[in-house]
């Protein structure tokens, strides 16, 4: 797969995490607190700006979900390796709604290519 190219929504960020498979894998199934291998773009909803993609370093990147924030905990277990699936993560599931972190108080968009599960 290619990286995503992220369409700047229209509609007022949602409040709850959305889930939408854009491509439906056939390997593995991600479970709660699996490690996975991802690549990813994540892009801030009210701006459009891309924040962060593994696209861009050239690598995917190995992690255990449950170090992640909570809407990729939520958002990817159910994924199949192969698939590419969308998430928009309310701040309360992602950096929380005010504090420290540059990314809180944003809704953000992920979109995610599931590699393998480890």
């Amino acid at each position: 797969m290619e990286k995503p190219e992220i369409e700047f929504p229209s509609d007022p960020a949602p409040d709850t995490l959305v889930i939408r498979d854009i491509v439906v894998g056939d390997g593995d199934e991600a479970k709660p607190g699996d490690e996975v291998e991802v690549h990813y773009v994540g892009v801030e909803y009210e701006t459009g700006e891309e924040f962060d993609a593994s696209w861009n370093r050239g690598a995917s990147i190995e992690f255990p979900l449950r170090g992640l924030i909570q809407g990729w905990q939520d958002g990817i277990p159910g994924m199949r390796v192969g698939g590419r699936r969308e998430l928009i993560i309310p701040p309360a599931l992602a950096y929380g709604e005010s504090g420290g972190h540059r990314l809180s108080g944003k809704t953000l968009i992920f979109v995610i290519d599931l590699i393998a599960v480890k």
